[in-house]
């Protein structure tokens, strides 16, 4: 590798990773390609940034790096938090989201089971790598991003990460989509209501409002929150106590961080801040940005791990799906809920959208109330996730 790298100037740093995250995107709006479909810009826009600074383009470390780790990626979560809306999911998807709590226990119990069965022939800390996973399989993007910083996951763990949540995406997506093939004997399996279908369109029709256009005053209200709440968060962090058990840290100064702006997120979307406009789109165009960073800061040492890690996380989907699967018998919930509920997790508030229209279009509001609900509990379960497979491993 060279000693020095192209690219030295923070300011140039934080361009190439704005540049790279934004390319991606217009990309796949300008060509329209199927592949984004499945090669999501998620895992380019990660990927980029690793062969740029393994190359040489980009350095090893740079202020911008640290300014995004300190105060982007908690500005993100609560971003993300503030337009959080439990009772309108609720309204709607009724038991379909009793079926969504299934599906995040079966990732929340099937991820020790799956790194037990593995974890011999990965790296030592590749619970953390799992733990980060569990966060996009529980919420989202964000909660990857959110639940690797509390973890302390490494830059090569957390690339296993991302390429698992891509590879098991492509297999499990065309899944949820042609469960609709199977609705009228999935619903009589599953003994579901003639009226349940109706009742839940007339709910989500009872649900729809236009959000007015966000302008330059929602972004400043939504900074002066989102960086108030990181600063907080972060002045209590260290004040509060690391938790050890068994000579580990359990809760580092990061993992407080991660927790309390989670929390404060949570609180502030039970207040006016919920209906500030914009707050969604601001924090992804930051997380992309974050996410590019996570590239550049990695090195191509872990993929050798990748088969037995794609191994594991293979085995905990299957778990995941069984789970969902007794959720929608045990509840009485239709093919579409299910397949949404799952979507919600897995894929978040990207893909749950697409599940929807292609199962009922109607439920394309409800199903991204779905995936915030992900994102709210995403960092504390990812969390605890990653210290049972921690524990599974003997550490």
């Amino acid at each position: 590798m060279p000693d020095a790298s192209l690219i030295e100037s923070p300011a140039a740093v934080m361009a190439v990773l704005a540049g790279i995250a934004a390319f991606y995107f217009w990309l796949e709006r300008a060509t329209g390609w199927k592949l984004f479909q499945y090669l999501i810009p998620l895992i380019w826009i990660y990927a980029t940034p690793v062969v740029l600074r393994n190359v040489g383009v980009l350095p090893e470390s740079s202020p911008s790096y640290d300014v995004l780790r300190t105060f982007g990626l908690p500005v993100v979560v609560v971003l993300l938090l503030v337009s959080v809306d439990v009772g309108a999911a609720v309204r709607v998807m009724g038991k379909g989201v009793l079926v969504m709590l299934m599906g995040t226990a079966g990732i929340v119990l099937g991820a020790p089971i799956a790194y037990f069965l593995v974890h011999r022939w990965l790296a030592e800390d590749a619970w953390t790598g799992f733990g980060a996973l569990a966060g996009s399989w529980i919420g989202g993007t964000g909660n990857l991003a959110a639940a690797a910083h509390a973890l302390g996951t490494s830059e090569e763990q957390f690339g296993l990460a991302v390429l698992a949540d891509t590879v098991i995406y492509i297999g499990w997506l065309p899944l949820l989509l042609v469960s609709k093939n199977f609705a009228a004997k999935f619903n009589r399996w599953t003994r579901v209501s003639d009226d349940r279908i109706a009742r839940m369109e007339a709910a989500a029709a009872a649900e729809v409002k236009q959000d007015r256009p966000a302008v330059f005053r929602d972004y400043l209200n939504l900074g002066a929150i989102a960086l108030s709440v990181t600063w907080f968060a972060g002045w209590l962090a260290t004040r509060l106590p690391e938790i050890e058990a068994g000579g580990e840290t359990v809760i580092s100064t990061s993992t407080w961080v991660v927790l309390l702006v989670t929390t404060l997120g949570i609180g502030l979307s039970l207040t006016k801040a919920k209906s500030i406009p914009g707050s969604h789109e601001l924090a992804m165009a930051i997380l992309y940005v974050f996410v590019a960073r996570m590239g550049a800061t990695a090195s191509l040492s872990g993929l050798a791990q990748a088969p037995v890690f794609l191994l594991g996380t293979a085995i905990w989907i299957c778990i995941h799906g069984a789970f969902c699967l007794a959720g929608a018998w045990l509840f009485k919930v239709d093919v579409h809920s299910a397949a949404i509920a799952s979507a919600a997790n897995v894929g978040g508030a990207a893909s749950a959208p697409v599940v929807a229209a292609h199962h009922r279009e109607s439920l394309v509001p409800a199903s991204i109330l779905m995936a915030l609900l992900g994102y709210a509990m995403g960092n504390y379960l990812a969390i605890l996730t990653g210290h049972l497979c921690r524990v599974v491993g003997g550490g």
